[in-house]
């Protein structure tokens, strides 16, 4: 099959690679139907996550169609539209049991395209499918699916419910990309007074407007000055950090009012300053976090039902034989207005092997 692989920092390529097969009894082999980029795969072309080895088939996000499971496997069979999960449970480990899935030690949590081949190919591998794969209803398109593996359940769990975003609040979100618009969705669910998007592109500020946000402002115009007036001089109660660059989280942790809340969101490959000494005074609460997809389930109903603006999100399609392109304008964002690509077709039958 043909897969984007990984091959050191800088130096990627679409070429073909080993068909997965069936390796553990819990896992199952999905047809990817739908496949997206993620900032993070940016951040490991980068070299900013050293744990990705060369020859690593990047993605963990997918939709698809179950084409083989393991003998263990329960709640999939071949046939079932699915939506594979950025995270992988082993449901049976003392962090599964709390639905922190993300920091699974039974051999789940960010493998895909971390640790594991992963989905931005034609076929990928998933383990301990009963519990890492979504059975997807029929209203929902792939497009839409899609969205639901990593960037809407990172927004909302690790920006809007850690950062326990309140009706009546202030939020102020850093990085008006994918994740931050997601973040800027999901918190009007709760109903704050006001959302506040800060970012450099002028084309993403207008998508955050877009997606509710009450004020935007130019990250070079002063923006914690803009909050600190729409707050009487407090700062915001909820401060998300969506971008992963010690700039704004320094911007963020400046922009938050004391006994407020900045949640991390973004992936960092370089140390940033926390000031404690204007800190320690403030009783600022800061989260970090990798997502945990427990808000999954919920996410797709919510999409089923239409209360969610997914597919706005999708500014540019591919077939998956476009992914160098695909990887070049979601790289070039502030040039191509890019939020997020959507690669899909061209499917292939997978090699089964004979006895």
């Amino acid at each position: 099959m043909k897969a984007f692989v990984f091959h050191g920092p800088g130096q990627s390529a679409w070429e073909e690679v080993p068909d997965p097969a069936i390796k553990e009894p819990t896992d199952a082999v999905v047809r990817v139907d739908a496949v997206t980029i993620c900032g993070t795969d940016l951040h490991i072309l980068k070299g900013d996550v050293p744990e990705v080895e060369p020859g690593t088939v990047l993605g963990h996000e997918a939709v698809g169609e179950i084409v083989e499971v393991g003998s263990d496997v329960r709640t999939v069979r071949p046939g079932d539209r699915v939506l594979v999960s950025c995270i992988t449970s082993c449901g049976r480990c003392a962090y599964c049991r709390e639905r922190m899935y993300g920091q699974c030690r039974g051999g789940g949590g960010w493998i895909l395209g971390h640790l594991i081949d992963g989905t931005q190919a034609e076929y990928v591998r998933v383990p301990h499918a009963d519990l890492s794969v979504h059975a997807l209803p029929g209203t929902v398109t792939d497009k839409d699916a899609v969205l639901l593996a990593d960037i809407f359940p990172t927004a909302y769990e690790v920006g809007v419910l850690n950062g326990r975003v309140r009706p009546g609040d202030t939020v102020a979100v850093v990085g008006a990309g994918p994740i931050g618009l997601a973040a800027i969705a999901t918190a009007r669910l709760f109903s704050p007074e006001r959302i506040v998007a800060v970012d450099l592109a002028p084309a993403r500020l207008e998508a955050a407007h877009r997606f509710g946000a009450d004020a935007v402002a130019d990250v070079h115009e002063a923006p914690a000055q803009l909050v600190a007036d729409l707050t009487d001089g407090l700062g915001a109660d909820v401060v998300i950090e969506a971008v992963g660059v010690p700039e704004s989280f320094e911007l963020c942790t400046r922009m938050v009012r004391p006994g407020g809340r900045v949640a991390n969101v973004g992936v960092h490959g370089r140390p940033a300053t926390l000031h404690l000494e204007d800190l320690w005074i403030k009783d600022v609460t800061i989260t970090t976090g990798l997502v945990d997809t427990h808000s999954t389930p919920t996410l797709l109903r919510m999409a089923a039902a239409g209360r969610l603006p997914t597919a706005q999100l999708v500014t540019h399609t591919f077939p998956l034989s476009r992914m160098e392109e695909a990887y070049d304008v979601f790289r070039r964002a502030a040039e191509t207005a890019a939020l997020k690509v959507v690669l899909g077709g061209e499917q292939r039958e997978l090699a089964v092997p004979t006895a």
